[in-house]
Parts: C-alpha cells; sequence; structure tokens
C-alpha cells in the first residue's frame, strides 16, 4: 500500500494555517473595535478578511487536486507542492494584511503551486486513460 502520510500532514498544516488565519481576524477586530457581524470600516479589517476568505475560496481547489496528484502522480512530490502552497498563502496573507498592493507574490506562488497540482494530475489522468492503464 502506497503510504500518504506526508500528504495527510500537508492536509492538516494547510486547515491549521486557515485556521490561524481566523485567529488574526479576531486580533483585527479587536484592534479596530469593529464586531461582528460588520465586515467593513477599518481597510486592516477588510483586508484581514478578505485574505481569510481568499484562502477558503482556495481550499475547494487546491485539496483534491493536492490529493489526486498524490494518488495519480507522487505522494511526495504532492506534499513538496503542498508545503509550498501552505508558504505561499502565508506570504499572501501577512502581505495582505500589511497593504493590499503586498498580496501579488504569496498569490502568484499559490497560483502557480495549484496550477502544477491540477494539470500535473490531469496530464497523467488523460496518459492513463489514452494507454489503457487507469
Amino acid at each position: 500500500m502506497h503510504s500518504y502520510i506526508y500528504v495527510a500532514i500537508v492536509t492538516v498544516l494547510a486547515l491549521l494555517t486557515y485556521a490561524w488565519m481566523g485567529t488574526r481576524v479576531s486580533a483585527a477586530r479587536r484592534k479596530t473595535g469593529i464586531r461582528a457581524p460588520a465586515v467593513t470600516g477599518d481597510p486592516l479589517l477588510e483586508r484581514t478578511i478578505r485574505a481569510h476568505y481568499n484562502t477558503l475560496e482556495w481550499l475547494p481547489i487546491f485539496l483534491p487536486a493536492l490529493w489526486l496528484f498524490a494518488i495519480y502522480w507522487n505522494s511526495t512530490a504532492a506534499a513538496v507542492l503542498g508545503v509550498i502552497w501552505i508558504v505561499a498563502r502565508i506570504v499572501y496573507f501577512l502581505g495582505y494584511t500589511a497593504e493590499a498592493s503586498k498580496r501579488s507574490t504569496g498569490f502568484l506562488m499559490q497560483t502557480l503551486t495549484t496550477a502544477v497540482l491540477l494539470l500535473g494530475v490531469l496530464g497523467r489522468l488523460i496518459y492513463l486513460a489514452a494507454t489503457g492503464a487507469g
């Protein structure tokens, strides 16, 4: 049986990263004095919420791609790409919360990583289907 332990660890780390971002939203609320359910009124809070939401928007793309890549291509490579994605999301989050214009590097890194996972697994699946190996 193929081991997916590293991909599982990366999955948990990605979810913990997302949870950490949620704590930063709470901290921004305390700092700005803006209570839920309001989501506007201070640029720091607005950027923090947006960075958190954007990560949530990418998780349903990233996680299946990560696991499919691990299953159909290579679990070690998937885990490494997953770590890169997590680092990129942190870079994105810290940049965005500091100033909106500082989010681009992290966003580009995570987009490229996700593209490698998605296109890599798609290519592998097409290959397996074409060769009858799937």
